[in-house]
């Protein structure tokens, strides 16, 4: 099954910038304009991909297609979203559009599996329901049907501040800000808010690292968007399929291989700085009179260099 950026022709935006293009002149109304984007653009490919499962996997049960359809499209959200750092930091919104709209193609996968339309207006309704932002169908169609007509597009310098609160938008809509559940104890509140500083502070020093080192962002954005994903999975499969239990969920305790992969990568990645760190205080190297701006030079070069080739490798294999 193919992602959303792949196939077809290659000419043109990528489904990913039209979408940001559409969220940063309306970003009050992101999760509409994705549901909305993701039937239209999305959906009318769906039925040939499930047709596609379907005989690739003749012998398979309802409940191995689901598994099968909830994996890949795990993996390509990961593949998808997860290089957003270092001099790249820049393309975090399209990485974030990326992400979900292989989330939500996911979803509409297993609508389809389901038996249901992924074309129909009805899905856009059902994936603001699973994605949490409305409590029930009516109330996604009653906002899906108040969306007017799209603002004009926003000043240059204005248009920044929008990218920063879209950029926000999308992490919480990609469960990537917002674990766990809502409705807790109070205790349990005291201890969400304790792991969530955690995961800031550590969002926070992943940042720092991957400007010297961008690959550092791979297993910490795959851990991430799997934990997301495998809660968005949960609730898809308990709505469309009531008649089976979710497949218990299991615990990132030990690496997926991805993962494991993304690490290694991320490792390499950090022996680069420190690698120059050392060639250019052994060297000598000065620019008046001072080794901090040619080591400053150097490991913005060598960033730019690791992401390029890493960036460039992949968007050529896909």
């Amino acid at each position: 099954m193919e992602s959303p950026n792949t196939g077809g022709s290659r000419k043109g935006p990528s489904p990913e910038r039209l979408l940001l293009a559409s969220l940063v002149r309306d970003p009050e109304h992101l999760p509409e304009l994705l549901a909305d984007f993701a039937v239209r653009r999305i959906g009318p490919a769906v039925p040939e991909a499930v047709a596609g499962l379907r005989r690739n996997h003749p012998n398979a049960t309802g409940a191995e297609l689901r598994a099968v359809v909830v994996s890949h499209g795990r993996r390509a959200v990961v593949s998808e979203g997860s290089f957003v750092g270092g001099p790249f930091i820049v393309l975090i919104p399209v990485a974030f559009c990326a992400a979900l709209l292989r989330q939500v193609r996911t979803v509409l996968e297993l609508a389809a599996l389901s038996g249901r339309d992924p074309t129909a207006s009805a899905r856009a309704g059902e994936l603001l329901v699973l994605q949490g932002v409305y409590e029930d169908i009516r109330q996604a169609q009653k906002a899906l049907a108040r969306r007017g007509r799209t603002p004009g597009a926003p000043t240059r310098w204005r248009r920044w501040v929008i990218l920063w609160d879209v950029t926000l938008r999308m992490a919480h809509l990609l469960g990537l800000l917002t674990p766990g559940s809502e409705s807790q104890a109070a205790g349990r509140r005291v201890r969400q808010f304790a792991v969530q500083a955690w995961r800031w502070l550590l969002l926070g020093v992943v940042l720092l690292v991957g400007l010297v080192a961008p690959l550092v962002w791979l297993p910490y954005m795959a851990v991430s968007y799997q934990r997301a994903d495998a809660r968005l999975a949960d609730r898809v499969l308990a709505y469309y399929f009531d008649d089976t239990a979710p497949a218990p969920r299991r615990r990132i305790s030990r690496l997926e291989p991805g993962v494991a992969a993304a690490a290694v990568r991320a490792l390499l990645s950090l022996l680069v700085p420190l690698a120059l760190t050392a060639v250019t205080f052994l060297t000598g190297l000065r620019i008046a009179d001072s080794r901090w701006p040619v080591l400053g030079i150097v490991l913005a070069t060598a960033s730019t260099a690791v992401g390029a080739l890493w960036y460039w490798r992949r968007h050529r294999s896909s």
